[in-house]
């Protein structure tokens, strides 16, 4: 036994219990008082964590940290609290309800196999507000929202862990006399550890269902829930894990991101807005990709947003660039100065931007998709002759190219430079083809 840092961990100064007569509760917290003084533990390095209900009331009775959040999210505050903090000792006291409320909490940090204990305070009703039925409630049991009997199955709270990965899971009483060692092994485990311990809340469920210990113990058996340690297992925690991938990153080489140095100039002395419209498999956001790359070797400010549906390869694509001599602010476009339509898919999709358009705008259409609804000056994409056959397969790509020949954002060499750094080289050899079209 680690020799004792205090001879309790109990606020005595908040003492008496707010529990009810004969609640279990304080035979729980006693039981995790002496497994801390067993520990030796130093109370600034523990952290107990609470939500709502009578367990709430818990973590002010410690003179450790405390953190008290929601109902149900008790799990989730502390796995954050590890996370961040390693080192801390996290120990979450969590009732029946919170472990409903909270369930995907629960069976997600037992699968992630999170390091922080789990202590259930599981007395088979929500106690705080008057006894209604929680999830671990036995059939037919009463309470004061099943009068006539619970017809809900229970949750096996310690069953929910161990199939869910927990690396230490067990199952007691308040009224075991070695709980406090259970308590001490469940937190030297490496990994998700959980108690389900069963007690009596004498307010309510015990007097509407002549329930005491031994009714308790009975139950247990006919429900074929043993007792003790139930998983025990060597799988590491997530946070020993996580440490270990950490450490293998550190020794791999940082990867080096794409930095387009400016090798050209622009003489554009407003933002320009430009929408591309068109269909799924056109390449419209690669398209967008290499306006925006283009801009930024010629010392500009950009960025590009994309829009399409989950569905592949069916639908619309549309690519908004902002090309600007000062930093942009705000990516999105209310309205285009120039938009480029190449598919039906993507005409119909920005009808509400084009509508915006004014006379000073201009939207490039491509065959069949002129007359828009829109003031804007409407002309159509005239790619050059030799390019005609690079039309069905390679639209975007001229596209790209012609607006830049038209609006003159920023030298056609730069978006050639473009293509050869942002594109793999089979893609860019193919579209620095199609732009030779243009020379």
């Amino acid at each position: 036994m680690v020799e004792p840092i205090l001879d309790t961990y109990i606020a005595e100064e908040n003492l008496p219990y707010e529990f009810c007569p004969g609640c279990s509760h304080g035979k729980v917290l006693g039981a995790l008082s002496n497994s801390l003084k067993q520990q030796g533990l130093d109370p600034s390095e523990v952290v107990i964590v609470t939500d709502i209900g009578c367990v709430g009331l818990s973590d002010k009775y410690f003179v450790t940290h405390a953190f008290h959040g929601l109902h149900g999210r008790a799990i989730t505050y502390a796995s954050g609290i590890k996370m961040q903090n390693p080192e801390l000792t996290v120990i979450v006291l969590i009732g029946d309800g919170g472990c409903g409320i909270g369930g995907y909490h629960l069976l997600n940090a037992a699968r992630l196999n999170t390091d922080i204990t789990v202590l259930v305070f599981n007395n088979f009703n929500f106690g705080m507000t008057g006894g209604q039925h929680s999830v671990t409630t036995p059939l037919d049991s009463i309470t004061a929202t099943t009068t006539l009997g619970s017809t809900d199955a229970p949750m096996d709270i310690a069953g929910t862990a161990k199939v869910n990965g927990g690396g230490f899971v067990a199952r007691a009483t308040a009224f075991d006399k070695d709980l406090p060692d259970m308590i001490t092994k469940a937190m030297h485990h490496d990994g998700f550890a959980l108690i389900d311990i069963w007690e009596l809340c004498t307010a309510y469920y015990v007097v509407r269902n002549d329930f005491g210990r031994k009714e308790m113990m009975g139950y247990m058996d006919s429900m074929n829930m043993e007792s003790g340690i139930l998983q025990e297992t060597e799988r590491p925690s997530f946070q020993t894990s996580y440490k270990g991938i950490q450490e293998q990153a550190s020794k791999q080489k940082p990867m080096s991101g794409l930095v387009l140095d400016t090798n050209f100039s622009s003489d554009i002395e407003k933002p320009v807005r430009i929408v591309l419209a068109g269909a799924a498999g056109q390449k419209v956001v690669s398209a967008g990709n290499l306006l925006a790359s283009a801009a930024t070797l010629s010392g500009l400010w950009t960025s590009r947003r994309a829009d399409f549906p989950i569905t592949i390869q069916t639908g619309f694509s549309v690519a908004e660039i902002v090309i600007s001599p000062e930093p942009v602010l705000y990516s999105g476009i209310i309205k285009p100065d120039v938009a480029a339509l190449i598919a039906p898919e993507g005409k119909a999709k920005i009808a509400r931007l084009t509508k915006t358009m004014e006379e000073s705008d201009t939207i490039y259409f491509a065959d069949g998709l002129g007359d828009v609804d829109s003031p804007a000056n409407q002309l159509p994409l005239e790619f050059p002759e030799s390019a005609k056959k690079e039309v069905h397969k390679n639209i975007s790509a001229l596209t790209a190219g012609y607006l830049t020949k038209q609006l003159n954002l920023f030298p056609f060499e730069a978006l050639q430079e473009a293509v050869r750094q942002i594109q793999k080289p089979k893609i860019a050899e193919i579209n620095l083809g199609i732009l030779a079209h243009f020379e």
